[in-house]
């Protein structure tokens, strides 16, 4: 997985010629936030900030760490967060995390590089790292229903997505409790809560 031909100067150019509901998805993604306290927030793929710019205003005082394998979008992220309780860090999706646990964990058009095997992983890595009550919101392309819906154009070497059933199966095999909360096309956000103990 390699993001590193992505120009942090463009990429916003990019995301809303290719993702042309960019905004929506990203509204989405914080507004499934708003319920939860994020105290302690995760931000897995934080690219040039975008995501991170629409949760944290939602969180005031929460600490943030973000990962983002580019270390260039995170120069952009640092500019874009100035002002919130950010530490960025260099790197993959797979590498070690920092210590949980978290409120939330967000994501957002990242997640999508992974095939299947390594998504089911990544979401039970999530869950041990989620305090009880805690959250993932997700936000990525996904296979739709309706081959036609697709709109996102894909790299067959590089963008892996898969279908929204799959992503809830591997949800839940990893303890967590997922929703589908917007959907448009091949567009999803989840919402997925780690239990509290004893449910």
């Amino acid at each position: 997985m390699s993001q590193f031909h992505f120009d942090p100067d463009t990429y916003m150019d990019l995301m809303r010629s290719e993702v042309p509901l960019y905004e929506e998805l990203q509204q989405a993604v914080a507004a499934a936030t708003q319920s939860i306290e994020g105290l302690r927030i995760l931000d897995l793929g934080t690219g040039t900030g975008e995501t991170l710019a629409r949760v944290l205003p939602l969180h005031p005082g929460a600490e943030v760490i973000g990962l983002d394998e580019n270390a260039a979008m995170l120069g952009h992220a640092r500019s874009r967060l100035d002002g919130f309780d950010v530490e960025l860090r260099v790197g993959d999706l797979l590498d070690p995390w920092p210590d949980g646990p978290f409120d939330l964990v967000v994501s957002a058009l990242a997640v999508h590089h992974l095939d299947g095997p390594s998504k089911a992983l990544l979401f039970k890595r999530v869950a041990e790292v989620l305090r009880p009550g805690g959250r993932l919101v997700l936000g990525d392309v996904v296979i739709p229903d309706n081959p036609t819906e697709a709109q996102i154009p894909l790299s067959d070497d590089y963008d892996k997505p898969s279908s929204v059933a799959d992503q809830l199966d591997w949800l839940a095999q990893a303890g967590l409790a997922p929703v589908v909360v917007w959907r448009q096309g091949d567009l999803a956000v989840f919402s997925a809560d780690r239990p509290l103990s004893g449910n």
